[in-house]
C-alpha cells in the first residue's frame, strides 16, 4: 500500500517544479497563480495575486469556470511545503492542462526567502 509520501514523491517526479528563485519570472508569465491550501491558511497570508482553490475543490472549480478551461493556460500552483501543489499539478496534467508548474518548498520556502506576501487585515471594531 502506498503512503501519502509515496504519492507526493511520484507526483513530484511527474510534474514541473520550479524553485522560489525561478518563481518570479514564472509568476510574471502565468495566467493564474493558485493557492491550493485550505481557506484558513490562505487567510493568514498568501502570495500577491494568488487566488484560492483548495486542493479538494481545485478540479471542480477550474472545470466550472470558463476563464480557466483553456488547456494552454499557464498555471502556477503552491501550497505550504509543495506536496499538495505537486498532487494538484499532477491532477491538472491528467485533465489535459499543458503548462502547469508548482513552487518547490511552497509558501514556507517563499517566506524563508524573505519574499513579500499579502496578509489580509482583520477588521477592527474599536
Amino acid at each position: 500500500m502506498k503512503t501519502p509520501h509515496d504519492l507526493v514523491t511520484a507526483a513530484k517526479a511527474a510534474v514541473h517544479e520550479i524553485s522560489v528563485a525561478q518563481a518570479a519570472s514564472a509568476l510574471a508569465e502565468a495566467d493564474v497563480l493558485i493557492d491550493v491550501r485550505e481557506a484558513d491558511e490562505y487567510q493568514q497570508g498568501h502570495l500577491q495575486g494568488a487566488i484560492h482553490m483548495s486542493r479538494g475543490m481545485l478540479e471542480f472549480k477550474l472545470a466550472s469556470n470558463p476563464a480557466y478551461q483553456a488547456r494552454d493556460l499557464r498555471i502556477v500552483l503552491y501550497c505550504k511545503t509543495s506536496g499538495r501543489a505537486a498532487l494538484s499539478a499532477q491532477s491538472l496534467q491528467a485533465m489535459g492542462y499543458l503548462n502547469v508548474q508548482s513552487i518547490a518548498g511552497g509558501y514556507d520556502a517563499w517566506l524563508a526567502a524573505g519574499l513579500p506576501v499579502a496578509q489580509p487585515q482583520t477588521p477592527s471594531f474599536d
